[in-house]
């Protein structure tokens, strides 16, 4: 085999192969011959759809449970309210004519909500949940166009994938919350991983980002879809991503450590693509333009529990404007071809540095490493006297496969020098 792939590149491979994905469609997506891709799946013992068949099926996925999703109908009608009755409003109703539309009480509420740049359905979900509308979403969105006037969509490709596949994260921005240390509002940022088959989201709202907040709600999405996917499309932001490069990015070692206790594979998008994770994007926007816009919350619990509660009555009762059907019943088909989650999750171990009172994280693979072992961290003298880690968190060291107790002989320190 005269190209030698790294450890990351090779194991996406195998895993879009138990995936059933075709030769050509690897090489699109990781920039790697096919013939090189060929070899690799061969040698990893995955069967190879032979030139006779392109284009004539796709070979059954290595985890199927007996549950058959393909039967599933789509609906006749496409409407993006959940199809649930409201309540009546007598007061809503009166002294209207005959041709006057049901949002005419609520003009002047309407209007204000238009000028917050508020859209049609968080309107429409406003005025169910605060005023007892008991209209429906399309004589709403019908007032909506009246007042603002109308505008063209965009037509844009759609990409297919099955149950339990793939998933999409990104980062978005969130709405303002009072501070509590500052008793000032501070802008949030919204974190978002949308299934690619269902269109489930999980939203998470934080004040600040970091590798280990990253890490942190990646975990926190797994545990409240109950799973896992077998891949993650991201973009190249500096928590995932060290060294964007379109053939061959460098992962950060502690979120691929993450991805890969839970049996997931990262793939990053090309340099210049965002719209390989569009359906994430949407999920983004989604929220942004409808719980979230013209919003102020004075505690980030309040926060999570007002879009916590969208979420659940909103987003995934709603029919998905481009599958045609319901997002909570096309989760209820992919959650069992999710891969099941450890029984422990992983640990970011703290550690006391000798030079600070505090409890920080060292990110350092190779200290993590250590206290795996259950090993006392080697220390270098400063020369101020103290004593401190002697890998630098800045250091960018390789996957290291093994723990140190299973190379006799032979530990992190003594192996510093080789790598």
């Amino acid at each position: 085999m005269s190209n030698v792939l790294n450890e990351e590149k090779q194991q996406q491979i195998i895993v879009l192969g138990q995936l059933g994905w075709s030769l050509r469609r690897i090489e699109q997506q990781t920039g790697v011959r096919r013939e090189t891709v060929s070899a690799y799946l061969k040698a990893a013992g995955i069967a190879v759809r032979g030139p006779g068949r392109w284009g004539r099926g796709t070979p059954t996925p290595t985890h199927v449970p007996p549950t058959d999703w393909t039967a599933a109908k789509p609906a006749n009608e496409v409407i993006t309210d959940s199809g649930e009755k409201t309540p009546e409003n007598p007061q809503s109703q009166r002294n209207l004519s005959p041709t006057a539309s049901t949002c005419e009480p609520y003009r002047e509420t309407i209007k204000l909500w238009l000028d917050r740049g508020r859209n049609a359905t968080a309107i429409w979900q406003d005025l169910v949940d605060q005023h007892g509308y008991s209209g429906g979403y399309q004589t709403v969105k019908r007032f909506v166009r009246k007042l603002r006037g109308t505008h063209s969509p965009q037509a844009v490709g759609i990409i297919l994938t099955q149950p339990g596949e793939e998933a999409q994260v990104d980062y978005g921005t969130g709405p303002m919350v009072r501070d509590e240390q500052s008793d000032k509002y501070r802008r949030t940022r919204l974190f978002v991983l949308t299934l690619g088959y269902s269109r489930k989201s999980v939203r998470l709202l934080v004040f600040r980002s970091s590798l280990k907040t990253w890490a942190e709600l990646h975990e926190k999405a797994f545990r409240r879809l109950g799973g896992t996917t077998r891949v993650v499309v991201l973009d190249n932001l500096r928590e995932g991503v060290l060294k964007p490069d379109i053939y061959d990015p460098t992962l950060n070692p502690l979120y691929r450590d993450v991805l890969s206790h839970y049996g997931v594979v990262a793939m990053p998008c090309r340099v210049r693509d965002p719209d390989r994770k569009g359906k994430v994007e949407a999920g983004v926007g989604h929220a942004q333009k409808t719980p979230l816009k013209g919003q102020r919350f004075e505690s980030l619990e309040e926060a999570q529990a007002y879009l916590d509660h969208w979420e659940q009555r909103w987003a995934d009762t709603r029919i998905h404007g481009t599958t045609k059907r319901q997002v909570a019943v096309m989760f209820a088909e992919e959650k069992p071809f999710l891969q099941t989650l450890p029984i422990e999750p992983f640990r970011l171990l703290p550690v006391r540095r000798a030079d600070s009172p505090s409890r920080q994280l060292c990110r350092s693979r190779a200290c993590l490493l250590w206290l795996a072992a259950g090993l006392d961290r080697p220390r270098s003298q400063s020369p101020m006297g103290r004593s401190s880690c002697p890998y630098p968190r800045s250091e960018k060291l390789p996957a290291l496969a093994r723990t140190p107790a299973s190379v006799p002989g032979q530990l992190p320190h003594q192996r510093r020098g080789s790598l």
